[in-house]
C-alpha cells in the first residue's frame, strides 16, 4: 500500500486551510546543492533533460518554492510555473539568469 508523502511519518507537513496538507521543503545544505549541480550537469550533458525540467530542477536543487525563485528573478510565480511547464518561452536575460543561480552558462552545445 503507498501512502502519499503528507500520511508517511517520517515526512513533516504543513497544514493547510480546510485540513489540507502540504510537504515541507528542508533546504539543502552547500554540499546537497553542489551535487545537485552535478548530477544536473551529468543529465544535461547526456541530453536527458529538456529546458523546462531543466529550471525546475534548478530550482528544487536550490530547495526553493516557486514564488521565491520568481522574486531571485524578478518573475512573477505565474511566469515561473509557465517556464517550467513548456508553456512560456523565456527571454535570453532570463535563461541566464536561471543559469548563473546554479552556476550554468547559455549556449550551443554540440549533439552527441
Amino acid at each position: 500500500m503507498h501512502r502519499n508523502r503528507a500520511e508517511r511519518s517520517d515526512f513533516p507537513v504543513t497544514k493547510l486551510s480546510k485540513g489540507h496538507t502540504m510537504p515541507r521543503w528542508k533546504k539543502p545544505t552547500k554540499e546537497e546543492i553542489l551535487q545537485n549541480r552535478r548530477d544536473l550537469a551529468e543529465r544535461v550533458r547526456l541530453g536527458e533533460l529538456r529546458l523546462p525540467a531543466a529550471v525546475a530542477e534548478i530550482r528544487k536543487g536550490l530547495g526553493l518554492t516557486q514564488e521565491e525563485f520568481a522574486t531571485m528573478l524578478s518573475l512573477t510565480r505565474r511566469q515561473v510555473a509557465e517556464i517550467e511547464t513548456g508553456a512560456a518561452n523565456p527571454t535570453l536575460d532570463t535563461l541566464e539568469k536561471v543559469g548563473r543561480l546554479f552556476g550554468f552558462s547559455v549556449g550551443f552545445v554540440p549533439r552527441a
